[in-house]
């Protein structure tokens, strides 16, 4: 049997609108397709890098993606959604169909417990009491930079009996060369859609960090064993590069 290894692509770029447009023409090249057998999409193909690692330069240069004219392809994102999405990351605002936001997570972050009552069984929310947003600011502006600690998590332990886990699980900083930096981890991400609005969201967050603690917007490196193409979106990618996906 002949051995295998897992395929990790690193991609580096100027901008965001350079770091999508390098995904997908690298899907194309070097995903691989399977079909979906728990989680969104169950049962459709989704092609797939065995592990993406993207390191943006200049995030902050051109947030969206540019799509070139004449061609008939919808925007992934816009500037409008993506400054509704900062909201969405910076409150704990969430309905009550939802068990989690991103941005409670950050925030105010709740655990989660079933409890019976009357025999019934509910849900109790506990507050943690932490902004973790407002706390690495804290730490670098009265502690200085020399730390391996401002991280923001996003996962939690009792996210595996979620039917919908949340995709972003880290966002892990540094300050370096008087700039912040953020990495980030994605347990799934999907390249069309996700990619540019989350990372046009996060670029904001970084940007409004690095004014309240007063160094200037830094990079961004974006690591995924989960960077994916739902199927339907492979005639977009195609169209975007004017590639065709390599099956092998």
């Amino acid at each position: 049997m002949e051995n295998k290894f897992l395929k990790p692509v690193f991609i580096e770029a100027f901008d965001l609108d350079d770091a999508w447009f390098q995904c997908l023409s690298s899907i194309l090249d070097n995903g691989v397709v399977y079909e979906i057998t728990r989680g969104s999409y169950q049962g459709q193909r989704r092609l797939e890098f065995d592990l993406a690692c993207v390191h943006v330069k200049n995030p902050g240069h051109q947030i969206i993606p540019i799509i070139p004219e004449g061609m008939s392809i919808p925007a992934p994102t816009d500037m409008d959604y993506i400054q509704g999405y900062l909201s969405y990351l910076l409150t704990g605002t969430k309905t009550n169909t939802e068990d989690y936001t991103y941005g409670e997570r950050l925030v105010d972050a709740k655990v989660r417990i079933k409890e019976s009552k009357d025999g019934k069984e509910m849900v109790k929310e506990i507050p943690l009491n932490v902004n973790q947003v407002e706390e690495v600011i804290k730490m670098y502006k009265t502690q200085g930079f020399g730390t391996n600690q401002a991280t923001m998590e996003i996962g939690m332990p009792s996210d595996i009996y979620l039917a919908d886990p949340p995709c972003l699980r880290l966002i892990d900083t540094r300050i370096r060369n008087g700039k912040l930096h953020f990495i980030l981890y994605f347990r799934s991400w999907d390249l069309w859609g996700g990619f540019p609005s989350n990372l046009g969201g996060l670029q904001l967050v970084k940007q409004y960090m690095a004014e309240e603690i007063g160094v200037e917007d830094g990079e961004i490196i974006a690591l995924s064993k989960g960077l994916h193409l739902y199927e339907y979106s492979w005639e977009l990618a195609k169209m975007r590069t004017k590639k065709n996906i390599k099956i092998g």
